[in-house]
C-alpha cells in the first residue's frame, strides 16, 4: 500500500514533469526524513553508495542556496542528482524506462 507522501514522490520523480524550486526542496525533504526514519531500503546500501547518496543530496542543497536560474542542462544535471540522491527509494528500472 501506498501512502501519500510516497504516491507525490513518485510523481515528482516521473521523469516526464518539470520541476519547479519547491518540488526539488519537498523530494529533499522526504530524503531527509527516510534517513531519519532509518528506511530499511537506504540501510541496505553500501557505504560508498550512501555517500554517493549524500554528496549527490549536498549538491541539490547548494544549487537550491545558490538559487540561480537553470538551463536546460543544469536542469539535467538536477535530474541526475536526484535520481542519484534518491538511490535505493525508487524503482531504478523506473527511470531507465523514463529515459528511453
Amino acid at each position: 500500500m501506498v501512502n501519500k507522501s510516497e504516491e507525490k514522490f513518485n510523481k515528482l520523480m516521473d521523469m516526464r514533469d518539470v520541476l519547479c524550486r519547491d518540488d526539488i526542496v519537498w523530494i529533499l525533504n522526504y530524503i531527509k526524513q527516510k534517513a531519519a526514519d532509518e528506511d530499511p531500503a537506504l540501510l541496505g546500501l553500501h557505504q560508498p553508495r550512501l555517500l554517493k547518496n549524500f554528496y549527490h543530496f549536498a549538491e541539490l542543497a547548494m544549487l537550491l542556496i545558490g538559487s540561480r536560474n537553470t538551463g536546460a542542462t543544469e536542469y539535467d544535471c538536477i535530474r541526475n542528482s536526484l535520481q542519484e540522491a534518491c538511490f535505493g527509494l525508487t524503482n531504478a528500472q523506473s527511470f531507465k524506462d523514463a529515459l528511453e
